[in-house]
């Protein structure tokens, strides 16, 4: 079985991946039977902030690929040189900053754009046939590549600003609670909301264990 690509922006939810879905999509891929690679951009997060007072840093700068490598222990890549042919499948956890770092959804909402070394890999992720995860708010990236194709997946409600943009986009929107995830057979993408809803660490760990199940299957 070829590597699962895990694409991470960062260490921690508020300006980068949420460390939570990030361990657990790492996990549920080796219970599944899976093997992982990290991959992130090699360049500055949006912003930094504290995750104690929610506030951002002004000033402050962290790296993407640096502040990821914290997650994956190291073992991980710079998305940039990054070759599709070398991974079975595409997991992409979410947190605040996906929404910040991967697209721009955080600032532009329905306008945004998805970063360009994101959109090239998982585009030709897509055209090669590999089966795509994504956890939280990280489904909006593949509801702006995708729209137009009618991808199914969930962001929780079907009533929040992520998904009346998926929605603006073409996407078929699907509630889902934490524990549950959805599944578009035809464009072999799955979704589960995690932390888009009130939900605490044993249902989000449901809900990823049923995705990555599915991708390793898949891949």
């Amino acid at each position: 079985m070829k590597k699962i690509a895990v694409i991470l922006n960062g260490c921690g939810h508020r300006d980068g991946s949420e460390v939570h879905e990030a361990v657990l999509a790492l996990l549920g891929i080796e219970e599944a039977g899976g093997h992982w690679e990290c991959l992130a951009p090699d360049r500055d997060q949006a912003a930094v902030t504290d995750h104690l007072t929610g506030r951002d840093i002004d000033g402050a700068r962290r790296n993407m690929l640096h502040e990821s490598a914290r997650i994956a222990r190291g073992r991980i890549k710079d998305l940039a040189t990054a070759r599709v042919a070398d991974y079975g499948a595409v997991i992409l956890p979410g947190g605040s900053g996906t929404a910040r770092n991967l697209c721009n959804f955080a600032s532009a909402g329905s306008g945004m754009s998805v970063d360009a070394a994101v959109e090239r890999f998982v585009n030709d992720a897509h055209a090669a046939g590999l089966p795509i995860g994504a956890v939280c708010v990280a489904p909006v990236i593949l509801a702006r590549l995708f729209g137009a194709k009618g991808v199914e997946l969930t962001l929780g409600s079907i009533d929040n600003d992520a998904a009346r943009a998926a929605k603006k986009w073409g996407a078929k929107i699907v509630a889902c609670e934490a524990s549950g995830c959805v599944v578009d057979e035809r464009l072999k993408v799955v979704t589960t909301p995690a932390y888009m809803c009130d939900a605490g660490v044993a249902e989000v760990a449901q809900g990823i264990r049923k995705l990555t199940n599915k991708i390793v299957s898949w891949a």
